[in-house]
């Protein structure tokens, strides 16, 4: 049996950009807030977020348990997605509440069923009780618990009005004897607020809040319950920053919350080209990088990719050596994606030159790019290059090359004929000179295809299943003649209709497909999140027979456009003086978020 080896890597949409820190504010201060009342919690360097201050037997209950992504007393109540769940559980988070020692001396217990999934958990004053936003058979009526005192629970939903807003309920007594009351919302219409914190003077809570007058940047504000005014605490700190998820000290002296350092605060101002992430699979190594679609040369030394400005338009296209250590620009100014090595030829390229997610009758161009492997030295930072365009300037959106094995055609999709379908053209002159035959054919999408290594088939996307339907993608292979076309159902008989496959390509002995999919479920509220266009979306493999699917990240983002080398991952490691770019916060609000209602 083939096993899983080898190196994949792979995006993360807006992660890099992140650099989270938790910090707090003295409440006992006078308001407004400045900067000087900030004070950093965490270590400035790596991403850090969602944190609680702990309870603790000491004077100094300021102390704070927190996530952080690095590689690097009383009990903690975390949700994790870290046990492997029944493989006939499609379309289900895997996410669940467990409890451990805080200094880490005990055992993980799981708290949830395991048929439900749970979310956010709240532990009571006394610690008693353990709120949570559960989503078994119940419908979605809420999220993000907290506890006042003993006897009563805040939590967030979309009012019927539109407004994100907080709502309590109150329980009937310690003993849990009767039901709760009925719902009441407590914070005002015209602005969204949530993930509340209450304090335990039962007169307040903490909230993020969006407002229209502030630019819809996410900040801290404290309600007060009685007066049913707001106190803006982070605004007039950093006003252009989004800050997040607050949390409350025990004796309502601190107010804390995580948001980007930004340069305000001393820290870790980069981010690494590339960066080790822990793989399940001990045989395969994961990289994430800076930058969408990359395909590696077919010594796997290098990966050419696509860069990610700030304003999230894809500019360019780089060269990076696979540790990270150096990077060069290939193409400056416009706007590429999608990249495919030519395996036999380490000087060339093939990529799509053109405005993403457009229409059929769209210029998108597929291109072959050269350029001299000797420039690729440590005293340069552009390479020299020759670019030749493969397709008609009429014949629509062209995207999506993949080259073969031989390195002679190349496969890509095009609309062409007014829908999407895959095509195969020369990949020296393209389909000049009568070099183009058409593979797929039909009224709905086929996208994304890759050619095995082999030679014998192309994977690809296709909603050719359900053509009505532009959210449902499929996996498929077909042999390069047009003959053996068949569906790998991954997820199997009416869920198969739920399938949302992209991005998929094989590796390198050909046995395994691997792809992002929406197979999961989300681990995370992504309402407590930046924006995700699809919080479910993690990397999986499986057989080319549809068996033996396996998840291979399990995180609140979405995670894409992959490749995979089978070069050793240990050789691949970043190394210690890898080249990094300067962080600057570039992620977004969730977009299904405005104030415009």
């Amino acid at each position: 049996m083939a096993t899983i080896t080898g190196t994949i890597v792979f995006n993360t949409v807006g992660r890099a950009q992140y650099g989270f820190d938790v910090f707090s504010v003295n409440l006992q201060n006078h308001p407004p807030f400045h900067i000087s009342a900030e004070q950093r919690l965490t270590d400035g360097i790596s991403v850090n977020f969602n944190a609680h201050f702990i309870e603790a037997d000491t004077d100094d209950n300021h102390s704070i348990v927190f996530i952080s992504e690095r590689t690097g007393n009383g009990r903690l109540y975390f949700v994790s997605a870290h046990e492997q769940p029944d493989p006939n559980r499609i379309f289900k988070s895997w996410s669940a509440v467990y409890s451990t020692a805080v200094n880490g001396s005990g055992t993980i217990t799981r708290l949830t069923p395991s048929v439900v999934v749970d979310y956010s958990p709240a532990v009571s004053l006394t610690g008693k009780f353990i709120a949570v936003a559960s989503y078994g058979s119940r419908p979605e009526r809420g999220g993000w618990p907290t506890w006042s005192q003993d006897s009563t629970i805040f939590f967030h939903r979309i009012a019927e009005d539109g407004w994100w807003s907080i709502f309590r309920v109150d329980l009937p007594d310690s003993n849990l004897s009767g039901p709760p009351t009925s719902p009441i919302r407590v914070t005002p219409p015209g602005m969204h607020c949530f993930t509340p914190a209450a304090f335990h003077d039962e007169k307040r809570i903490a909230v993020a809040t969006r407002r229209k007058e502030n630019n819809n940047f996410r900040h801290i504000e404290i309600f007060n319950l009685e007066s049913q005014k707001f106190q803006r605490v982070t605004e007039s700190i950093n006003p252009s920053f989004h800050h997040c998820n607050p949390f409350v000290s025990h004796d309502s002296s601190k107010l804390g919350y995580h948001r980007f350092r930004g340069e305000s605060t001393q820290g870790e101002s980069t981010i690494p080209y590339v960066e080790p992430v822990l793989s399940p699979v001990e045989n395969l190594q994961l990289l994430r990088l800076n930058g969408a679609f990359p395909s590696f040369s077919p010594e796997g030394d290098l990966i050419a990719f696509n860069h990610i400005p700030i304003d999230h338009e894809l500019d360019a296209i780089k060269i990076i050596r696979s540790n990270g250590s150096k990077r060069w620009t290939l193409i400056r100014g416009r706007t590429c994606f999608y990249n495919s090595w030519s395996p036999t030829e380490k000087h060339v390229l093939f990529t799509s030159i053109g405005p993403t997610f457009e229409s059929v009758s769209k210029t998108v161009q597929i291109a072959r790019i050269e350029f001299d492997p000797f420039h690729l030295t440590d005293d340069r930072e552009e390479i020299p290059f020759s670019l030749k365009i493969l397709t008609r300037d009429d014949t629509g959106n062209n995207a999506f090359p993949s080259c073969s094995p031989d390195g002679k055609s190349i496969v890509f999709r095009s609309g062409r004929s007014g829908h999407k379908n895959l095509y195969i053209i020369d990949a020296v002159d393209g389909e000049f000179n009568g070099g183009l035959r058409r593979l797929t054919e039909g009224e709905w999408i086929d996208t994304m295809p890759f050619w095995s290594p082999k030679g014998d088939l192309i994977a690809f996307s296709s909603n050719r299943h359900d053509p009505g339907n532009s959210e449902v993608f499929g996996i498929y292979v077909v042999m390069p003649d047009g003959s053996g076309l068949r569906r790998i159902e991954v997820a199997k008989g009416v869920d198969a209709e739920r399938e949302r496959l992209n991005h998929v390509c094989f590796s390198d002995d050909g046995e395994w497909l691997l792809f992002t999919a929406n197979l999961g479920g989300v681990t995370a509220e992504p309402v407590s999140m930046p924006n995700q266009f699809q919080p479910y979306g993690d990397l999986h493999v499986v057989r080319l027979d549809g068996s033996g699917l396996r998840r291979l990240t399990c995180n609140a983002y979405e995670n894409g456009t992959p490749a995979w080398h089978g070069v050793s991952g240990v050789q691949l490691l970043r190394s210690r003086d890898g080249g990094e770019d300067v962080l600057k916060g570039g992620f977004e609000e969730p977009l299904w978020i405005t104030c415009d209602n």
